[in-house]
C-alpha cells in the first residue's frame, strides 16, 4: 500500500488526528511519509492547516496542500464564493502519485465526508481514489448515529468498486456509553470491514512526543500499530 485515502463519515469525527496517528505509526515503522491535504477550507493564509497539524503531531512528514479557501464550507462552494479555482479529482490524483515516487506512504486527507464536492462538475474524494486505485480508510465517530453514516459511506465505496481498508474511531470517550460499546461490534458488521483502531478523545492535545510514542497502540497492525480489536472490546465490556 503506497497511497492511502483517508475520509470521514462527516465533519469533526477525528480525521486529521487519525491521519497524524497513521503517519506517526508508519514513521515509527521506518517508512517515509507524505501527507496531502486535497483542499483546506476555513483557514486564513497565515494559519496552519490540517497538513501542518499532522506534521506537528506526527513528526518528519512531507506536507502538501492543493488549495486553501477562506470560508468553512465544502471545497466546491468555498472556491466558488471566493472566486478561486476549484480542486479537481485529477489534481489530487496527480499530486498524490507524484509524492508516491519519493515516499513509502502517501496519506491523502479529504475534506468532510467522502462525497463532499470539490468542483462544479461534482468531483469528490471518491473520484480521486478511483483515479489512484487506492484503498480508503474511513474515520467514524464512536456513539449513537455512527452506524448509519458509516454504512452509507461503505456502500458508496463498494458501489464504486473501491477497497475499504477498514474503519477507525476518531475519538474514543474515556467513559463510553452503551451505544459506543455496542458500536465496537456493530461497526465492522455494517461496514463489512475491520475495525482498525480507536484514538482516545483528546489525543491531539498530547505533547507531540507522547502522541508519537502512543500512536501505534491506537492502530491495528495493518496500519503499523499494535492495537487489538478483540482485546479492546473485552476491555470496554462490548
Amino acid at each position: 500500500m503506497r497511497i492511502l485515502v483517508i475520509t470521514g463519515t462527516g465533519t469533526e469525527v477525528g480525521k486529521t488526528v487519525t491521519t497524524a496517528a497513521v503517519a506517526a505509526a508508519a514513521l515509527a515503522a521506518g517508512r517515509s511519509v507524505a501527507v496531502l491535504k486535497a483542499a483546506q477550507t476555513g483557514v486564513r493564509p497565515d494559519e496552519p492547516g490540517d497538513a501542518a497539524e499532522v506534521a506537528r503531531l506526527a513528526g518528519a512528514v512531507t506536507t502538501a496542500e492543493l488549495a486553501r479557501y477562506p470560508e468553512p464550507l465544502a471545497p466546491g462552494t468555498a472556491a466558488r464564493r471566493a472566486g478561486m479555482a476549484p480542486v479537481r479529482p485529477q489534481d489530487v490524483a496527480e499530486a498524490a502519485a507524484k509524492l508516491a515516487t519519493d515516499h513509502d506512504l502517501v496519506l491523502v486527507e479529504g475534506a468532510g465526508g467522502l462525497l463532499v464536492r470539490f468542483d462544479p462538475a461534482g468531483g469528490t474524494l471518491a473520484d480521486a481514489a478511483q483515479l489512484l486505485r487506492a484503498p480508503v480508510l474511513v474515520v467514524a465517530s464512536a456513539g449513537l448515529g455512527t452506524l448509519n453514516t458509516t454504512e452509507l459511506t461503505a456502500r458508496e465505496l463498494r458501489g464504486r468498486h473501491l477497497d475499504l481498508l477498514g474503519v477507525v474511531i476518531g475519538s474514543w470517550p474515556p467513559s463510553p456509553d452503551l451505544a459506543s460499546r455496542c458500536n465496537l461490534t456493530d461497526l465492522p458488521d455494517v461496514s463489512a470491514a475491520p475495525l482498525l483502531g480507536a484514538l482516545p478523545a483528546g489525543a491531539a492535545t498530547l505533547p507531540p512526543t507522547d502522541f508519537r510514542t502512543h500512536a501505534p497502540s491506537w492502530l491495528a497492525p495493518r496500519l503499523h500499530g499494535t492495537w487489538d480489536a478483540e482485546g479492546f472490546r473485552g476491555r470496554e465490556g462490548a
